[in-house]
């Protein structure tokens, strides 16, 4: 299996510097990090590590589902999958950690009832290699079909 990189380019402290990261495997692109606008409301333009783990999550989440309905029966013919990554205190070490992931899934699949896809879903949630990587942190899953 193949080895994806990406490299953060950083200057100054984590309050007064910023950076940049770029895909350096695919080449998409490369993109503005702070510490300020990532432990703000509004990112203001710039990228954080949680919004990176949620894009890697919700794609990564959103493939294994599509194996599990398969796998199940059914056939997926679309699926809506975003991750909501929270960044908060780490009151036992001090710092910062990721305190939540939020999983939530609106599938159009054939031949499958809501109770099957959500078994899917659930399946899924523990068997996407992002959610193994990421076993420390609770995740939460809303799954649904759409009518």
């Amino acid at each position: 299996m193949p080895t994806r990189n990406a490299r953060t380019a950083w200057n100054g402290t984590l309050e007064q510097g910023s950076g940049q990261v770029e895909l350096s495997s695919s080449k998409v692109g490369t993109y503005d990090v702070s510490f300020p606008k990532r432990a703000a409301d509004d990112a203001g333009g710039t990228t954080s590590p949680e919004e990176l783990i949620a894009a890697a999550h919700s794609a990564c989440y959103a493939m294994q589902l599509s194996a599990f309905v398969a796998e199940a029966g059914g056939t997926p013919q679309g699926l809506e999958v975003s991750a909501a990554v929270t960044l908060g205190p780490d009151p036992s070490d001090g710092g910062f950690r990721l305190t939540g992931i939020a999983l939530t899934v609106r599938g159009e699949v054939d031949g499958l009832d809501e109770a099957a896809f959500v078994q899917a879903a659930e399946k899924a949630k523990a068997g996407c290699p992002v959610s193994k990587a990421l076993t420390g942190v609770e995740i939460t899953l809303d799954a649904s079909l759409d009518s």
